[in-house]
């Protein structure tokens, strides 16, 4: 299942998450640092979303409430709402 994912904060704009039940299998960002957005998808490849959100929520981005890897963790946890909705 393909979830599309408007951040709010972030430098990055859209977060395209494809989960498999509830482990991601794909992540593709659109904006932001084009290096740490390139690495964090194949960090969280093959992880269910609980993990990410344990390894990524509540993470800032210098003085901002939040960052891109926080904003994955919401897109993926919105992705599996919408999934099972």
């Amino acid at each position: 299942m393909s979830y599309q994912y408007h951040t709010k904060g972030t430098c990055s704009t859209l977060i395209e998450v494809e989960l498999e039940g509830n482990v991601v299998k794909d992540v593709k960002f659109t904006g932001g640092c084009h290096g740490n957005l390139q690495a964090i998808p194949k960090l969280v490849e093959g992880l269910t979303v609980d993990q990410v959100e344990q390894k990524l929520s509540g993470i800032h981005c210098g003085f901002k409430n939040t960052s891109c890897g926080d904003q994955l963790a919401k897109a993926c946890r919105a992705a599996l709402e919408a999934a099972q909705a």
